[in-house]
């Protein structure tokens, strides 16, 4: 599953793929570039279709969904942690599923690559990778968004609290090889073309179109990979270089694709 995401560009930046994009007034337009972990449920910028006025926003939003139906949010502490990725597969064929339930909330994802960790034989530690695609420094990948009304733990007043989840797939052949290892091996998000990732945010998509992009496989030779120092620790590379800079691990083979 994918629990770490990069963005290195100014959040402005994303006006370039959608000149229309409103900027709700939460969000902070100096947005620093970061390395987003899941699991610290952090915010993050989110372009939606907002259903007041129709128009595609960007705003914050929290990575981790909080069901709508939630009104104790430390009782639903240990939950959230399932809630960071979607299945795919759940999102029409699963009634039962939280995320048939919001398939009509959905938003993009804006990054700059995201990081997997790859099991190397003869080593103990798994390798972290980078991959992003070749022809976009920026990409959106799908996702769902929830609107969950909770008290403030500071004053107690109710807000409105929005979160999102991240799409994943079965893996391509590609990033099956990285993915290796894990409850949750062989499992890539669900990355589209630009063209799929506009209509995704359109309200005219059809269930054939839904399919359709639920099912779209990314090309290999659309994507881009490279090893990279361990991504979770505080610690300064040895050679100082920026988190998402080639490293070169001893004892780890090529990737065939």
């Amino acid at each position: 599953m994918c629990y770490d995401i990069s963005f290195t560009v100014n959040i402005k930046k994303l006006a370039d793929y959608f000149p229309d994009l409103i900027f709700d007034e939460q969000i902070e337009m100096n947005f620093e570039p970061v390395h987003i972990i899941g699991h610290n449920y952090g915010n993050h910028p989110i372009i939606y279709k907002n259903r007041e006025d129709e128009l595609l926003h960007c705003r914050l939003m929290e990575w981790g969904c909080i069901p709508f139906f939630v009104k104790d949010e430390e009782a639903y502490k240990k939950q959230r942690a399932t809630m960071l990725n979607a299945r795919s597969e759940k999102i029409l064929e699963d009634p039962k599923s939280y995320w048939y339930k919001i398939k009509n909330r959905r938003c993009l994802i804006p990054m700059t690559g995201f990081y997997e960790h790859r099991e190397v034989k003869g080593l103990k530690k798994k390798i972290p990778y980078f991959i992003g695609l070749k022809n976009q420094e920026t990409f959106f990948l799908p996702g769902l968004y929830s609107v969950t009304e909770l008290p403030n733990k500071e004053t107690g007043e109710v807000e409105k609290r929005f979160t999102f989840t991240l799409i994943t797939r079965e893996a391509n052949t590609l990033m099956a090889q990285i993915h290796n290892g894990g409850t949750n091996k062989n499992r890539m998000p669900l990355m589209l073309s630009f063209e799929l990732s506009r209509k995704w945010v359109n309200d005219e998509i059809t269930l054939e179109d839904y399919k359709v992009i639920l099912a779209y496989e990314m090309p290999v030779d659309n994507m881009h990979y490279k090893t990279v120092y361990s991504i979770r620790t505080t610690e300064q590379r040895p050679d100082e270089k920026g988190k998402n800079e080639l490293y070169e691990w001893e004892g780890v083979e090529e990737i065939m694709v």
